[in-house]
């Protein structure tokens, strides 16, 4: 069967013919160990070569082919997979973006949970030979993915610090909160499903007794901003934001905005393509959380 090549690379496509992902430090388990958890993060870019190019400058990532073919390859940072990217943005005529994949026990039974609510679906379920996988939106636009199969226990924010974590901009955290943990399971009482708690003004899910994603909208009972895009921001955590700020604008990139001086610094960048994410100073395997 011939794969969706709508679809970038998921966390089947970085896994290696002998049944365990490659890298020093990485395992698979299946996805109903980290239920409604972050579990893998792509890039949709116009051209795999400059993607290569600026986040290899950038981020000091490696590149090695994927499954999926030539438009398609997998990030690693220090023998890991980080994330996927696939330039399929141009064919598409659709935006340059970061993209979330949350693992689920079924794809089917998400997706119909997502059109229930008033979500929508881009592609799929799609199969893979260790998984399915399908591209949707949450009923404010922002677009998210979903992985039934086995994950990388690299990326299992509660049991390992994963290589990225999110954050959902979005008009109202509470509403989006109640639309994800009922299409995700969260806070469903299981052990394996993340929990759901209110702090400084954002809505953050554990998994594990780990931050996993942040949803914000402003402070309480502020009225939902409309200027607000609804989007899912992702973050990386690298260990000199400084340098990262440089080489984004040496190799095409645009800073949106920055703050060298809080603690931790961070910086919101634009890639060569425009796609959007958030550097945010720390060590390596611990993700900081911003101060904005």
């Amino acid at each position: 069967m011939h794969h969706d090549n709508r679809m970038p690379p998921t966390p089947d496509a970085t896994r290696s013919s002998g049944g365990t992902a490659r890298g020093a430090r990485t395992g698979s388990v299946l996805s109903e160990a980290a239920v409604g958890a972050p579990c893998w993060v792509s890039l949709t870019a116009r051209d795999l070569t400059t993607a290569q190019r600026f986040y290899g400058a950038v981020m000091g990532w490696r590149f090695r082919p994927a499954k999926l073919g030539e438009q398609f390859s997998v990030a690693t940072a220090h023998g890991d997979p980080v994330a996927g990217v696939g330039a399929i943005a141009t064919s598409l005529q659709i935006a340059a973006a970061w993209t979330p994949y949350f693992a689920v026990l079924s794809a089917d039974e998400t997706v119909s949970r997502v059109r229930e609510r008033g979500g929508t679906t881009a592609v799929g379920p799609i199969p893979f030979p260790n998984g399915r996988a399908a591209l949707l939106s949450d009923r404010d636009g922002a677009v998210f993915g979903i992985w039934e199969g086995e994950i990388l226990t690299s990326w299992r924010s509660g049991d390992h610090s994963a290589p990225a974590w999110l954050r959902l901009r979005t008009r109202d955290a509470f509403d989006a909160a109640i639309f994800y943990g009922e299409v995700l399971d969260w806070a469903c009482g299981r052990p394996e499903c993340c929990e759901v708690l209110y702090e400084q003004d954002e809505v953050v899910v554990y998994s594990g007794g780990r931050p996993a994603a942040r949803l914000s909208s402003g402070a309480v009972e502020a009225d939902p901003d409309p200027a607000v895009r609804p989007h899912w921001q992702v973050h990386f955590t690298v260990p000199d934001v400084e340098a990262c700020v440089r080489a984004t604008a040496e190799y095409g990139g645009h800073v949106v905005d920055q703050d060298l001086h809080a603690r931790p610094p961070w910086a919101t960048l634009r890639d060569s393509d425009g796609a959007q994410f958030r550097v945010v100073e720390g060590e390596t395997g611990a993700p900081a959380r911003p101060q904005v």
